[in-house]
């Protein structure tokens, strides 16, 4: 009988031999912190997510680093795994940029990063999301920008990180059009009453001089190449780039194919708009082909008229008659 009475004492030291430790560990163990429901609770990524979203949104803070938001600038927003929040914004006047839930962070002066880190903080505190992961990205860089304008690719504005040229901006911008002229005026915000006209070749690198430093906020206009005009009897009638800053009466006429026989040589003229309207220039172009009378520079917008000859019209057409009939004549001789 003594033997089954302590049999069952014998199980309750056991089990509390084996309860002991578990409940020793169960105190040492430090209380787990259960946050509070959150409005986006899939904004919290994982490990190994967040670590990716990490590595590419410090790609493109790296990339901006060197330049700081600004008034105008375009941005783009999203919170890693909650696209409700994406949206594009500008930065306004006051610096200051409209976002989803924390509604208006001032942005301006502040690098892509600063403003990240901003912008998680404002969602965290405001008890939207846990560890949020904002990435932001400049769609435009208004503010840290040049603007190129007239004769290129692609105007637009063109960001300016750190030290940039004249004709990397240019490059950026999808180089000169066919259409581009041999002058660019660059105008430097500080000095907006003072533009500066630089000289281009039409292969850049043969005028390294004029690649000067540009700064954020020039606007640089490649202006479009002054044009020369021939019409009337000449083979192509057409407009005529002056890529070299000038061109003669004869070289224009030479590119425009030459004159046609009905040509009514001494009977050209140039068309010239001046201060007062437009004037006519009459020119003895037989001469000047002839070697008797100096040839003529051309201005910008300027017309070279060559017209035709009734006379020599009047007898082709009689001469082409007149051939006509021979034709008619011979054939009739031939089959009578």
């Amino acid at each position: 009988m003594s033997r089954l009475r302590w049999k069952p004492v014998v199980l309750v030291f056991l089990f509390l031999i084996l309860m002991v430790p578990g409940l020793v560990i169960a105190q040492d163990r430090p209380a787990e912190f259960v946050p509070m429901p959150e409005v986006f609770p899939s904004a919290v990524p994982t490990k190994g997510q967040h670590s990716r979203a990490a590595q590419e949104s410090d790609h493109k803070a790296t990339a901006d680093s060197s330049l700081r938001l600004g008034t105008g600038d375009l941005l783009e927003f999203s919170v890693y795994n909650v696209p409700e929040l994406s949206t594009k914004t500008r930065v306004g006047n006051n610096g200051d940029v409209y976002l989803p839930l924390i509604d208006y962070v001032h942005v301006a002066g502040l690098t892509v990063e600063e403003a990240q880190a901003i912008i998680e903080k404002r969602l965290s505190d405001g008890g939207f999301l846990n560890s949020p992961h904002v990435m932001l990205f400049v769609n435009e860089y208004t503010s840290a920008g040049a603007s190129v304008l007239g004769e290129v690719a692609k105007p637009g504005i063109y960001p300016v990180l750190g030290e940039q040229r004249l004709f990397d901006l240019i490059s950026a911008a999808g180089g000169l059009t066919e259409k581009a002229g041999h002058s660019v005026t660059v105008t430097h915000r500080n000095q907006s009453d003072r533009p500066l006209i630089v000289t281009l070749a039409r292969n850049l690198a043969d005028k390294t001089e004029s690649n000067i430093q540009i700064f954020p906020g020039d606007t640089i206009a490649v202006r479009k190449a002054d044009v020369v005009y021939v019409v009337g009897d000449v083979a192509k009638p057409t407009g005529l780039l002056l890529d070299s800053g000038s061109i003669t009466v004869l070289q224009a006429i030479a590119l425009a194919g030459g004159t046609n026989r009905t040509a009514k040589l001494n009977g050209a003229k140039i068309i010239r708009k001046g201060a007062n309207g437009m004037s006519e220039t009459p020119i003895h172009l037989q001469n000047i082909l002839n070697a008797k009378a100096q040839d003529i520079s051309l201005q910008a917008d300027d017309i070279l008229v060559v017209p035709a000859s009734r006379g020599k019209i009047l007898a082709g057409r009689t001469l082409e008659a007149a051939m006509q009939t021979a034709t008619f004549m011979s054939v009739a001789a031939v089959h009578p």
